[in-house]
């Protein structure tokens, strides 16, 4: 649908669920919904934003096809958000370029893995990835720690760069319209939404996710996918310290800090993303977007190859195929950093805004 006609038609729906208010106490979009009388591009953003697509509304919609008035708020919503994450990337065309995600994603997490190879066979010569290699600092006999750290850096920053000026653009054209800007207490109440996922248990039983009943298997698997991402985030943190502070090269043992929150984050993302893409095979698609479904499938698939091939480098660091499996997860570990500002990974920041300006808005109300 083009961005006109696709904004026309999230207005005349939203102004039916204004008219009925059937779904207000579901989840956070219906009472933000409830506070305005008509909708522009800016509130339509925020409100997509909002929405973590529980789909109790379409379930519960009396409106919903085939009723002629044909309301289906999480796939009209999904399908915003998906033109957020393109239209707020840098640069906007490459953001665009992004809505075909099987092509694009994987076409350059392909190239990574190559770039990867390529990069250790050209420096090391094509038995290092073949050879035993033991004993503290033996990963870097296969890639040098250079070589890691400073591609890893000007992508994370270039990513960071991009992520914030899109939450810059994001900011402007919805929350900062109200002249209210964030304070401490919009802030802790959205961390404490985002990190107990509020608004995956839909009105209160859950989500009606994957069939039309009440269900938290979507809120225990995102709960994996969120903590076990997080936990690996903390075992890279722990392996910084264990080289730059302590002077401790890895591979580290297995009761060290950034072994044992490596082992709980892998297995956490293992578990949520295979979970999730589980319950979406199993799901209807009547509520959703096809692209976005895509989307979906295509993070999914990448956390889990990372998560999978770092558990195995675990298991077989001591063997003839640690130098292949570093290779394959610090490749796809490239590729997913060099994809992350134009894919759905970034729906978490501009969900965490939305949950801020809901916040400040409903300060405001009281």
């Amino acid at each position: 649908m083009q961005r006109s006609d696709l904004f026309l038609e999230a207005q005349r729906q939203l102004e039916i669920c204004n008219a009925c208010r059937y779904c207000e106490g579901y989840c956070a979009v219906f009472p933000a919904l409830e506070r305005r009388r008509s909708f522009d591009e800016g509130d339509i953003i925020y409100l997509s934003n909002l929405c973590h697509d529980c789909r109790d509304c379409y379930t519960a919609c009396m409106y919903a096809p085939p009723h002629e008035f044909k309301v289906n708020i999480p796939a009209l919503l999904s399908e915003v958000r998906l033109g957020v994450y393109e239209d707020y990337s840098s640069p906007r065309a490459l953001g665009r370029s992004f809505r075909q995600q099987i092509a694009s994603v994987g076409s350059i997490v392909f190239a990574a893995l190559l770039l990867t190879v390529l990069l250790v066979v050209a420096f090391d010569g094509p038995d290092t990835i073949f050879t035993t290699h033991r004993g503290p600092g033996s990963f870097y006999i296969v890639i040098p720690y250079l070589a890691m750290f400073i591609p890893a850096m000007v992508i994370s920053l270039l990513g960071i760069g991009t992520v914030i000026g899109g939450l810059v653009r994001y900011w402007r054209d919805t929350g900062a319209r109200s002249g209210r800007g964030p304070n401490a207490q919009s802030f802790l109440q959205a961390t404490w939404q985002s990190l107990t996922l509020t608004f995956l248990r839909g009105g209160g039983s859950g989500c009606d996710y994957p069939g039309e009943t009440e269900s938290y298997s979507r809120l225990v698997f995102h709960s994996f996918v969120a903590y076990g991402f997080l936990a690996a985030f903390a075992a890279t943190i722990a392996a910084a310290i264990e080289q730059d502070i302590f002077d401790v090269l890895p591979p580290y043992p297995i009761l060290s800090a950034p072994v044992l929150l490596g082992i709980v984050g892998g297995i956490g993302l293992i578990v949520g993303a295979t979970g999730l893409a589980y319950l979406k095979a199993q799901s209807t698609d009547r509520p959703a977007f096809h692209l976005m479904t895509v989307a979906d499938y295509v993070l999914l698939v990448l956390l889990d190859l990372i998560a999978v091939t770092g558990l195995l480098l675990l298991v077989f660091r001591g063997s003839a195929a640690m130098g292949a499996l570093l290779t394959l997860h610090v490749g796809l570990v490239l590729g997913a950093f060099l994809t992350a500002p134009y894919g759905k990974f970034v729906h978490w920041v501009y969900r965490y805004l939305a949950l801020i300006q809901n916040r400040i808005e409903e300060s405001a109300a009281e």
